[in-house]
């Protein structure tokens, strides 16, 4: 996901559109996130060898 679609502001400007955005989150709190299995290897790379990384 974006950082930009995080960060946006939502202006509510009526009640109904408060309502609609209070059961939203509710219903996203009840929905569980799956389980990640990596499927490749994970290597962590220094800053200054990124080039050296990608370049193999």
């Amino acid at each position: 996901m974006a950082t930009r679609s995080i960060l946006t502001n939502v202006n509510i400007n009526n009640k109904q559109l408060a309502k609609g955005f209070v059961d939203a989150l509710s219903n996203a709190e009840k929905k569980h996130s799956k389980d990640v299995v990596m499927s490749k290897k994970i290597v962590n790379v220094e800053k200054g060898k990124i080039k050296d990384y990608f370049s193999k």
